[in-house]
């Protein structure tokens, strides 16, 4: 196993104490600094793996399948929880989540006909901004509200456009062989 899958794998570990500082009373008023730290040092993680990953070329099937998969659970796992703190509309979380089941869908379909769909730009950004909007949720700094609303909605419209964006690239593997 290579260093960017552990980082993946330590990505998906860290989702536990992450989710538990989020909604338990553990930690008292530091609770939610931990968690914003935790979800951090997570989403770091991901950058870290990806470069690390195409640097040394040590890009593997794993990695392609493992890496957005931990990302997916990381990201929903957090606005999960900031619905559950009325911090963020559930129809929001609806939405990209649903997007997540689409993608995986498709790479299962695409996987069974021996083709690997790797992340696009479009899913890089989309990822990034939710990972944004996230952190400033969490920090939840009134000041900061606009900024988090609008950050929010850009990072439901690239969700939206990077659904798109693989179906259009890809929809040759939802043909059937003839």
């Amino acid at each position: 196993m290579n260093l960017p899958n552990k980082l993946t794998i330590l990505r998906m570990i860290m989702i536990v104490p992450f989710v538990v500082f989020m909604l338990a009373p553990v930690g008292g008023a530091a609770g939610k600094w931990i968690a914003l730290v935790l979800f951090v040092a997570a989403s770091l993680t991901d950058l870290l793996d990806g470069k690390i990953a195409r640097k040394y070329n040590l890009v593997t099937t794993f990695g392609k399948f493992m890496d957005p998969l931990a990302d997916k659970l990381l990201v929903c796992s957090a606005m999960i929880c900031l619905v559950q703190m009325g911090r963020i509309p559930a129809w929001i979380v609806i939405i990209i989540i649903s997007r997540e089941f689409i993608i995986s869908g498709f790479r299962l379909v695409a996987s069974d006909k021996g083709v690997v769909i790797a992340a696009s730009w479009w899913g890089k950004f989309k990822t990034t901004f939710q990972m944004v909007m996230i952190i400033l949720m969490i920090a939840d700094i009134a000041a900061l509200s606009v900024v988090t609303q609008i950050v929010m909605w850009i990072a439901l419209i690239l969700t939206v456009v990077s659904l798109i964006d693989y179906l259009m690239k890809n929809k040759d593997v939802m043909k059937d062989p003839a």
